[in-house]
């Protein structure tokens, strides 16, 4: 595995101005990235019939919408294929706080289909058709306006290029969080997606300032490292301040730089300084109930939603991440993305 080095892109009119402070009663707009999946779940019990529903970037944004502050709006920054715009714009209309202009683009292309089969709990082979453009540059830098914060989570690995991220990075003000999950996925003729490692990794963890990844994409960055952790300890610093590692059943794990910060307002500060003296900080928070059986699919994206929309909302490191772990455990009683929202709330039965 190789840390490329990519050179940092000229400055962008968008400049480097802080992002504007929490007012009473304003409005702050928070960005997702991702893409919206038409998900098919196989069960490893043939006796139950699939589902079909929306999936991908929806469990984020649906476990967005209850997790965020009350101040706080959604603004997805989507390409949808033409085939299901209009079922796609009727879901999203669906979500409380979801603002579907102007980030939402249809595109003359069939909308990304994924088909799920799950051999275990937690393993499943997993099979990609259609697939829309990533976003270049040039589209995604008006949408950057008048947003205060971004989420990213790589649904397909194909949501931007490392090109793009870099220009995001060096141009965008906020604070950016990202879920690096399916970066870390190949492809093949067929469509079937394998486990790979993530070339140009470290050029990839500089272009934002938390990421999360599962245990097993933890796992790849070892193969040539040696130890994931020793490797995320000296990653860490003003650049990528933090790293979430998901766990299952078994909660979830970080490290984080010396001088991290639970409120993502203050990560732009600390951007291109020096970082400070002090070994990083590790830990482990552990689910609190016993574990149940269910649909896993969407509990990474659920973890990593609920743990940035609690830093925005003021939680505490330790305090989000019982919160993550929490909502993803609940998130297995309830099969597809649609009305998640209210599950998560208690209002629907589990």
């Amino acid at each position: 595995m190789t840390d490329e080095t990519i050179p940092l892109p000229p400055a962008s009119p968008l400049g480097r101005s802080a992002p504007p402070p929490v007012t009473p009663g304003g409005s702050l707009r928070l960005g997702v990235v991702g893409t919206l999946v038409w998900d098919r779940i196989v069960d490893r019990d043939a006796r139950r019939v699939p589902v079909e529903e929306w999936g991908g970037i929806s469990y984020a944004l649906e476990a967005l919408s209850v997790s965020i502050p009350a101040q706080w709006v959604l603004q997805p920054l989507l390409k949808v294929g033409e085939d299901m715009s209009g079922r796609a714009v009727e879901y999203l209309q669906t979500i409380p706080r979801v603002e579907t202009e102007p980030g939402l683009r249809i595109v003359p292309l069939p909308n990304p289909r994924v088909e799920l089969r799950y051999r275990e709990q937690s393993r499943r082979v997993e099979r990609l058709e259609g697939g829309v453009p990533p976003w270049t540059w040039e589209e995604l830098r008006p949408l950057l306006e008048g947003l205060d914060a971004l989420y990213l989570n790589f649904i397909t690995g194909f949501e931007m290029g490392l090109e793009t991220a870099r220009h995001l990075r060096e141009s965008f003000a906020g604070p950016i969080y990202a879920d690096l999950h399916s970066l870390f996925l190949g492809i093949s003729s067929r469509g079937v997606r394998f486990p790979r490692e993530l070339a140009g990794w470290g050029a990839w963890f500089r272009a934002f300032d938390a990421i999360q990844m599962n245990e097993e994409e933890f796992a790849l960055l070892g193969h040539s490292w040696g130890d994931p952790w020793q490797l995320a300890a000296e990653t860490v610093g003003p650049e990528l301040k933090f790293i979430a590692v998901t766990l299952g059943q078994r909660g979830a794990a970080y490290v984080a730089a010396p001088d991290f910060s639970p409120d993502p307002r203050a990560w732009p500060a600390t951007r291109r300084t020096l970082g400070v003296a002090g070994a990083s900080r590790s830990g482990r928070v552990p689910v609190a109930d016993d574990p149940s059986a269910g649909d896993p699919t969407g509990c990474g994206d659920v973890w990593g939603a609920t743990f940035f929309g609690r830093l925005l909302a003021g939680d505490g490191l330790e305090a989000a991440m019982a919160r993550a772990n929490r909502s993803a455990a609940r998130n297995v009683a309830h099969r597809g993305a649609r009305g998640l929202h209210r599950h998560l709330l208690g209002t629907l039965g589990s």
